[in-house]
């Protein structure tokens, strides 16, 4: 069933006020005034107007709310004002921002469920500076996933994938040290994250038969059993089971041949077992335009593919791109699910 479209606007979280995120938010803005993808900041408005002194950036801020900021994007950068203050200064952390940082995420995707915004846009946080303050979620894709229980009642498994136009990956597990990956990779976890990966492709993306290939654990992909048994006990029965499902999966194949271009011309997405084994290849490829895409939740969410670079921070340096290409996805799939 087809449902009326209703423009919104994207929901933009500051981040960590410390790192770029307020000075890529204020770059974005400049050159996506003129463009159909509004969207407004939740932050500290005092805090971006500091910001924007400091680099010369001469951006205007309005105060405004989530019903507002469409009409004020052409004219200022819409800010809706969080209840906590900015305490940081660019590069300069402090574990007393991280209730801002939170309240911006939380408020972010309450607006969506509220239907005042399309999808949410994440600037990078800093995790050890929220677990100072006693987050205890291993990351940002984590804590989304609890907040989609929260605000649509849906429990989920929310997965991340880097996206761009050369390339797209999954790490199949995250934010764990290396030594767990073995005991944590199962066939029902790549069997899940597979299916997770190819509803969202279908829906959100367009593909209609969407290629997924798996890396091996191993070098040479275990090499028979000789380099490890994972991909016999685990990656080849789960890639099995999905293709008993009719999905277009294959592998494993050992990871350092499936990045060159040949090989990427024969598939849409990389199921990889670790986060590095996902993360080198797109961020040498794709560094400024890849976006970090969470798939498997009820709303959209995107975030640039880099982190919060507190050593560049109110140097003027940071580069927007990874941001604009966020903001412009994240306008792309919450149409898409619009049209559903």
């Amino acid at each position: 069933m087809r449902r009326e479209r209703r423009v919104l606007p994207l929901a933009l979280t500051q981040g960590d006020p410390s790192g770029i995120g307020p000075e890529i938010a204020l770059k974005a803005w400049r050159e996506m005034r003129d463009r159909d993808a509004p969207f407004f900041v939740l932050g500290d408005p005092a805090h971006f107007e500091r910001v924007s002194h400091a680099l010369g950036l001469d951006v205007p801020v309005r105060i405004t709310s989530a019903e507002d900021a469409e009409r004020a994007f052409a004219e200022a950068l819409p800010i809706v004002p969080l209840q906590a203050r900015v305490i940081g200064a660019p590069g300069r952390p402090s574990a007393s921002d991280a209730a801002a940082t939170i309240e911006a995420i939380e408020r972010a995707v309450t607006m969506v469920a509220e239907g005042s915004a399309s999808a949410v846009v994440t600037n990078p946080i800093a995790k050890e500076v929220l677990y100072d303050a006693g987050f205890r979620h291993p990351g940002h894709t984590e804590f989304l996933g609890e907040l989609a229980l929260r605000h649509f009642g849906q429990a989920v498994h929310p997965v991340m994938m880097l996206w761009s136009p050369q390339l797209a990956v999954v790490p199949a597990t995250i934010h764990i040290p290396l030594a767990q990956v073995p005991s944590r990779l199962t066939r029902e976890l790549l069997v899940e994250t597979a299916q997770i990966v190819v509803k969202d492709m279908r829906q959100r993306f367009g593909i209609a038969a969407p290629r997924l290939v798996f890396c091996g654990l191993n070098p040479h992909a275990g090499e028979g059993g000789s380099i490890g048994r994972e991909e016999i006990e685990t990656i080849a029965p789960a890639i099995a089971e999905l293709r008993r499902d009719g999905l277009n999966v294959s592998g494993p194949f050992p990871a350092d041949t499936l990045f060159h271009a040949a090989a990427r011309a024969r598939y849409n997405v990389v199921i990889a077992m670790y986060h590095d084994q996902a993360l080198i290849p797109i961020k040498t490829l794709a560094f400024d335009s890849a976006v970090n895409v969470t798939l498997g939740l009820p709303f959209v969410r995107t975030s640039p593919d880099h982190g919060t670079a507190f050593d560049i921070a109110g140097s003027g340096r940071a580069n927007p791109a990874s941001l604009i290409a966020a903001i412009k996805l994240a306008a792309r799939l919450a149409d898409a699910d619009t049209t559903l």
